[in-house]
């Protein structure tokens, strides 16, 4: 079925099996630079799944380059734990690859013992928030050197190859971007100038590790950056690259400082594929595809369509390590979702913490969650269809328990369906897709329509009971909000009914953003409507990104905090917040709603007390637990664990880790 994903490729000699690439990604599992049984876990899993390389990295090549918290392969002294790992990668049919790099000013400086970053020039950088120094001659010949050094010390460590990172901000692609380097020397200048740094590091390393040796190099597309390079000099670089001797590319979007997203849903699946085939039109070497691969059938179009060689799934594959397998298999269903929404993996590492996985509670913790057969299975009831039930209920089935879900409502989900509603958030539905396959596969029986009482869990008699009782919406004690005609966030989510053209939500908070990005979003083109009237120049383009980001109501957000978007990831905020704006909602920040008679909110901020009128209020303020049973189940002789949002309101990984660890733990 998918022919081209499972074709072996062979890249300078060295033949892969297939055409699945996990690339280097941080995961922050050490703070000491060195591999620990966390990281040989982690690989062990990822390469056990299927995949054809399994990239380690990112790997400094030296202190001031990556500091603390990124492995380092800078003394021979290091080169037997990386040896364990690519004996650990190939024991389990994989090939290990190793990513080399250097931050340059993206290094910041706490974490090299805060000492000054250095870079192509001495300009400030957002990203790290501090000021490095230019380097000097020497710094260049040195790093360069350092580069060669670790990749000899990569391929006595039994690496099958060595991939250098010339993209996302850091080093490489400082000099090679015209806002990043303003050298006056010949490192400087010119495209042919700001190419010679990368271009000489990789000629000393193929001189080093030898014409017969794997050699690749991670690159931009496009920048993203205003006045960076675009997709107009990428493919001059890459044939650079490809004359110094690399045998393979791989291509990603933009730096992490761009203002287009490149990692979370928002993103289109496969939506950077074009940048791949850019590339692949300029170079005889074959090309990688990164960036939002999520399904096989994503995967293998990429491929059959000719926009690259190889395509690489890196949050995919901590999502779901047998990916590979499953697809190979033809068990695509049972792939637990990559859903794109950056909070395990981006916020994690951008806030200094370790990686993990908000739907793969295993992620992470490979070698202490373990799912072992019960030497002593009970019969578990589990109450509630939502993730956090159906994850605990698949986890306790997986463990040989004998499992029943019972779910008052007519399909399975729960909250998800409400939460995959606002624009670009659909990918959330692909964990009713996956729970539904796992159900099937453990034959667990399924009671939907049932409302569980304490006499019902009477007769049935369980071992134990696991509830998950959910929340309910949360309407603040404001006068008038309990009129009719006020709907709760959770009504417009999952009926999406008929509002008027001035619409109040009262909360700013995650919910508020995304409920207000879906009420702004309806009566708005289509994707499908927009290329029919582009392509056929049937309306100016001016004009059609106002019906773009116009739709039937005009929005407006009451927050009582300074700022909108609490509870949304470090690493998407700015893309929540930023679209408010480019639909055309209004915020209005520190403004505390007193009253909503009549369809008038009479609100409080600095400048004192207004009103306002609103054709539909809506209220986003928050949830609460649902407790009926749990009350009921403590005064009884029934063993039962509740979770998900019946403890607290939560998360999604709460949910899902909180199911999870409830079965492994019955």
């Amino acid at each position: 079925m998918f022919n081209h994903l499972f074709s072996p490729i062979t890249i300078n000699g060295l033949q892969i099996k297939n055409r699945i690439a996990y690339p280097s990604l941080g995961l922050l599992y050490a703070y000491d630079r060195k591999l620990n049984d966390r990281y040989y876990h982690f690989f062990k899993e990822i390469a056990a799944g299927g995949a054809g390389i399994v990239t380690v990295g990112p790997v400094g090549i030296d202190y001031l380059g990556s500091g603390i918290v990124t492995l380092a392969l800078t003394d021979d002294q290091d080169i037997p734990s990386f040896k364990k790992l690519t004996d650990i990668i190939r024991n389990e049919g994989a090939s290990p690859w190793i990513q080399l790099f250097h931050a340059g000013a993206y290094s910041y400086p706490i974490t090299i013992g805060n000492q000054q970053p250095m870079a192509p020039s001495a300009l400030f950088s957002k990203y790290s928030k501090s000021m490095p120094r230019e380097m000097t001659i020497e710094d260049i010949k040195t790093t360069q050197m350092a580069y060669a050094d670790a990749a000899e010390r990569a391929k006595a460590a039994g690496f099958d190859g060595v991939e250098i990172l010339a993209s996302a901000g850091y080093l490489i692609t400082q000099f090679l971007s015209p806002v990043k380097n303003q050298r006056k020397d010949e490192y400087g200048g010119s495209l042919g100038n700001r190419l010679r740094f990368p271009r000489e590091l990789l000629q000393q390393v193929r001189t080093r590790v030898g014409k017969d040796y794997p050699m690749t190099v991670r690159m931009a597309g496009n920048d993203f950056v205003p006045g960076s390079n675009t997709d107009e000099e990428t493919p001059l670089i890459a044939q650079a690259y490809e004359t110094a001797g690399v045998d393979m590319i791989n291509v990603t979007g933009g730096w992490h400082e761009s203002r287009v997203p490149q990692l979370p849903m928002e993103l289109p699946r496969g939506c950077y594929a074009y940048l791949a085939l850019n590339i692949k039109k300029a170079v005889s070497v074959p090309v990688m595809a990164s960036n939002r691969i999520a399904s096989p059938r994503d995967a293998e179009d990429i491929l059959r369509n000719g926009f690259a060689d190889m395509v690489n799934l890196g949050r995919v594959l901590i999502a779901d390590p047998q990916w590979p397998t499953k697809a190979a298999q033809g068990k695509e269903n049972e792939i637990r979702p990559c859903v794109g929404c950056s909070q395990g993996c981006t916020d994690s590492v951008f806030s200094g913490k370790p990686v993990y996985c908000i739907g793969n509670p295993r992620a992470g913790f490979e070698g202490e969650r373990v799912i072992k057969k019960s030497a002593s299975p009970k019969r578990i009831m589990v109450v509630g269809a939502g993730v956090a039930g159906l994850e605990a209920a698949v986890t306790a089935s997986q463990a040989g328990h004998q499992v029943e879900i019972y779910e008052k409502r007519d399909r399975i989900g729960g909250q998800i369906w409400i939460a995959g509603t606002p624009p670009n958030k659909q990918e959330l539905w692909e964990f009713a897709r996956y729970y539904k396959a796992m159900v099937n596969k453990y034959q667990i029986p399924l009671h939907l329509n049932c409302t569980v009482s304490l006499d019902m869990i009477r007769g049935k008699k369980p071992d134990h009971v696991i509830l998950a009782e959910g929340a309910q919406a949360l309407s603040p004690p404001i006068p008038g909000l309990d009129e009719p005609g006020v709907l709760s966030s959770w009504t417009v989510l999952e009926d999406s009914p008929l509002l008027g053209k001035e619409v109040a939500v009262i909360g700013g908070g995650a919910v508020g953003v995304e409920t207000a990005m879906f009420i702004a979003h309806k009566g708005t083109l289509t994707p499908d409507m927009l290329h029919f009237l582009f392509a056929y120049d049937a309306v100016p383009p001016l004009k059609l990104k106002e019906y773009m980001f116009r739709g039937s109501s005009r929005v407006t957000i009451f927050e009582m905090m300074d700022k909108a978007g609490n509870g949304i990831g470090k690493s998407t905020k700015w893309v929540a917040l930023s679209n408010l704006e480019r639909y055309g909602v209004k915020v209005m920040t520190q403004s505390k709603v007193l009253s909503a008679h009549n369809g008038i909110i009479r609100y409080e901020n600095t400048d004192g007390i207004h009103e306002k009128s609103f054709d539909t209020l809506v209220v986003a303020a928050g949830s609460r637990s649902v407790k009926t049973l749990s009350a009921q189940l403590e005064k009884e002789n029934i063993p039962f664990t509740p979770i998900g949002d019946g403890v607290r309101p939560g998360k999604l990984d709460d949910a899902i880790h909180g199911g999870f660890l409830a079965a492994l733990n019955v």
